[in-house]
């Protein structure tokens, strides 16, 4: 048997009736950037985080740029963020001129470790970026008072749910935590377009409608452009409409992968680490386990069949590119030492019980043999 790592086409035909359909009024509308569709979404994705306002944007590195610009963010300024979660906010402070500054992850976890953020923020820091990583969520209030005991109370949080569409923490729904924050919804998201989409979402009314203008070259009416450094950065109709279809079903899907997550942590325990645990702070984006013998687990689990990935294979810090532009590292210990042993399984809400059923066997049968 053959298990690839995520297939999203999977998860759209069960919806392929009514996509085909709202489809259809798409193209029959004649209307294909920002109209209803777009207003729709907006506004039933808003209520789904629990926030008062979402501007939908091209795609989540768009939103991030957008988000930070918001929130004030300028060129020099720092950021306070981690290096072990794909590059994303670090491009968009790239984009910006804004300087990243990276600090370590929780051992458990490979979150955000909020005890390490207040030694390395200095007077120029006006944003942390609290990245919800695999589906988990930072605990975003502790983050909040931790800063606030320590001064900073004018550094801003900005959530970057682009892989925790639905997470909760403390009961309450990610997105509406910190100051602002961003999504993807890039095919294999929890919630997935069939292309590029994202979107910001916010309690305040004054960010939300910079990020309105932001999106669309800082219009403040047709033609008009009275904010500086705006773009081009729209959710088209057809996204939107899709994205209307899915998000009605998107806690049985997550519920999915969760059940799925709940059976490989069941048969991966005490071979390799698990780094993703069932929780409700935790909705299965990716299960991810870790092991010094990496490779030679990698190796047969590719023989048995099952494909696995590396998220992420290199820190932001260790980039090429990065060489090239300014950062601050508070030592990175415990991320370092995870980028050399993660890998994340199968695990997707398309993903069938007899795939699940064979991973686990060869967990059984072989991998649990050979360390």
């Amino acid at each position: 048997m053959n298990v690839l790592f995520n297939l999203p086409s999977r998860e759209n035909a069960l919806f392929r009736d009514e996509i085909d359909k709202t489809i259809k009024d798409v193209l029959d509308s004649g209307y294909y950037l920002l109209g209803a569709h777009v207003k729709a979404f907006e506004q039933e994705f808003a209520d789904y985080c629990s926030v008062q306002h979402c501007v939908s944007v091209g795609n989540g590195t768009d939103a991030l740029e957008i988000a930070l610009r918001a929130l004030g963010v300028r060129r020099g300024d720092e950021v306070i963020t981690v290096a072990n979660a794909g590059c994303y906010a670090t491009t968009a402070c790239n984009l910006i001129g804004a300087v990243p500054v990276y600090v370590d992850v929780s051992e458990s976890d490979l979150l955000l470790d909020i005890n390490k953020v207040n030694a390395a923020a200095s007077p120029i820091t006006r944003c942390v970026v609290a990245t919800h990583l695999y589906g988990q969520a930072v605990d975003v209030p502790a983050l909040r008072d931790a800063l606030d005991q320590a001064g900073h109370s004018d550094v801003t949080i900005l959530e970057d749910c682009a892989q925790a569409h639905g997470a909760m923490m403390h009961g309450r729904m990610v997105g509406g935590l910190g100051d602002v924050a961003t999504f993807s919804f890039y095919p294999t998201k929890n919630l997935g377009a069939l292309g590029d989409g994202g979107a910001i979402v916010s309690n305040n009314e004054q960010t939300a409608q910079t990020c309105m203008q932001l999106r669309q070259y800082g219009w403040q009416g047709k033609y008009e452009s009275t904010l500086p450094l705006g773009r081009n950065s729209r959710l088209d109709e057809l996204q939107a409409a899709i994205l209307r279809v899915k998000l009605k079903a998107l806690p049985t899907l997550n519920a999915r992968r969760q059940q799925a997550a709940a059976y490989l942590q069941q048969h991966c325990h005490g071979i390799v680490e698990v780094v993703t645990h069932a929780s409700p702070a935790y909705v299965g984006h990716l299960f991810v386990v870790r092991h010094p013998q990496r490779q030679l687990i990698r190796d047969e689990l590719a023989y048995h069949g099952i494909a696995t990935d590396i998220h992420y294979p290199v820190l932001d810090t260790d980039q090429p590119a990065m060489q090239m532009q300014p950062f601050r590292s508070m030592g990175l210990d415990r991320s370092i030492a995870a980028t050399a042993e993660i890998f994340s399984l199968p695990c997707y809400a398309g993903i069938t019980d007899d795939e699940l059923e064979h991973i686990g066997k060869v967990f059984d049968l072989y991998i649990a043999k050979m360390v």
